[in-house]
């Protein structure tokens, strides 16, 4: 079997979610059933781009796996695009044998078998800013896939107060999923600079959004990698 591969960089840290700061190699997977209008990630999910991914088997990828990390066992992070639409089930089953823990971060569209063999599934359904439509029984059959033995939490991006509305009203329907919320980044060229005051004021919006609502059960973080290195790639 072959997967499409756009990129597979780290270790660095990561930089979102309840894996904040945590260090972590990537593997980017190519292709995306969504097309968001805010795509951090354009390169990873747009057809066009589909010559730069390399196709790669499992074992060669896993084989950049441990030399990017030095044979040391750490984090990986399963992203795209959507990493669901391809069998990363044998990668996991290698990396686990050997220690290291698997994340997998997917706006929950596709369910996918090897969910239920992760340590962490981040389910990130796109709100009204994206320009997609969440179907919730698929969101549903990603959360029946995961299993009892992934943990599984879930991560809202917020641009605006219809966003906003979204995030209270997707948490109400999934009490019992532990909620992250982050300030959107429309800055998403890689030859931008991001403006980090204009940044810094998105997060301070969003917490006084929580705030005055009496909202007290997400926890509200900035995308540390974006402050850090803003949208260069492969860190």
């Amino acid at each position: 079997m072959s997967l499409r591969i756009c990129e597979i960089f780290g270790p660095t840290i990561q930089g979102e979610g309840v894996l904040i700061g945590e260090p972590t190699v990537f593997v980017r997977t190519g292709g995306c059933d969504y097309r968001c209008s805010w795509c951090d990630s354009l390169h990873a999910v747009d057809s066009a781009y589909r010559h730069d991914w390399e196709v790669m088997t499992p074992t060669e990828v896993w084989d950049e796996i441990v030399h990017l990390s030095d044979h040391r066992p750490l984090t990986v992070s399963l992203s795209g695009g959507n990493p669901a639409i391809q069998n990363l089930a044998p990668v996991i089953e290698m990396g686990q044998a050997a220690g290291y823990r698997f994340a997998c971060e997917t706006q929950g569209s596709i369910p996918a078998a090897w969910f239920g063999r992760l340590d962490t599934l981040v389910l990130s359904p796109k709100p009204p800013s994206s320009g997609e439509r969440v179907v919730w029984e698929r969101f549903e059959d990603c959360l029946k896939a995961a299993g009892p033995h992934t943990q599984v939490v879930m991560k809202i991006v917020v641009f605006d107060e219809d966003d906003f509305a979204f995030a209270r009203a997707t948490a109400a329907s999934y009490p019992d999923l532990p909620l992250y919320l982050q300030p959107g980044n429309r800055e998403v060229d890689p030859a931008t600079p991001v403006n980090l005051d204009v940044a810094a004021k998105r997060l301070e919006w969003l917490v006084q959004q929580t705030l005055a609502a009496k909202w007290f059960r997400p926890r509200v973080l900035p995308q540390l990698h974006v402050m850090i290195w803003g949208n260069k790639r492969g860190v």
